[in-house]
């Protein structure tokens, strides 16, 4: 599974501001950390926080703040968000529809990657992946 720039520097964001999560992150010291261009990091900030994700916060101390904690967070919301995409599994060769009365050689060994990938996006946090960042 593909996904786009946007959805990984959304994880990016997300991830860097799960590492600082008590701190206020202006679009200025997100560009200075992750190198993201200033218009799609604006524009991926403004998406997160029409996500609920993050807050945006103004005034001379503003910027970015959590929404909602990243404990409550799952990666599988964060690519839907950003992909536009629910979990149903597609045919993996790209046909509109499955003949689940005549399925493909790939279609029991698809449907169960896919339900395993599913399930791990859905059970892992994003605070997940600030304690992995952590042991390195």
């Amino acid at each position: 599974m593909n996904f786009s720039k946007t959805t990984e520097y959304a994880l990016r964001i997300l991830s860097y501001m799960s590492l600082h999560e008590t701190e206020m992150q202006s679009a200025e010291q997100l560009f200075e950390k992750l190198k993201i261009p200033k218009k799609y990091l604006q524009r991926i900030l403004t998406d997160l926080a029409r996500s609920g994700f993050i807050k945006s916060i103004r005034g001379r101390n503003g910027g970015f703040a959590f929404a909602r904690s990243p404990q409550q967070i799952s990666l599988s919301e964060i690519i839907a968000s950003t992909e536009g995409i629910k979990w149903e599994p597609k045919c993996i060769f790209g046909f509109g529809e499955c003949a689940f009365d005549n399925a493909c050689a790939m279609h029991d060994l698809w449907c169960d990657t896919h339900n395993s990938l599913v399930t791990m996006l859905t059970s892992t946090r994003l605070s997940d992946l600030k304690k992995a960042e952590m042991k390195e």
